[in-house]
């Protein structure tokens, strides 16, 4: 486990440790911020579509390429 994710796990590990309150409390907070809101929004929305089939983003490009031409 490299320092990232050990610092990570720690805060992990402290927020499981709180009450229901107040990791709700925390949360709360953390939403109140919208840099961090985009930034759990982003993540949340990554994992709940990670198993959704995808495809190399040069071939999307040449796809809209093509349709733009032919439109």
């Amino acid at each position: 486990m490299n320092k990232l994710e050990s610092r990570a796990e720690i805060f992990v590990m402290a927020l499981q440790s709180l009450s229901k309150g107040e990791r709700e409390a925390v949360m709360a907070r953390l939403l109140e911020d919208p840099e961090l809101r985009e930034d759990i929004l982003a993540l949340a929305l990554i994992q709940q579509r990670e198993g959704e089939p995808s495809r190399p983003f040069k071939d999307y490009l040449a796809e809209r390429k093509k349709r733009a031409l032919h439109g």
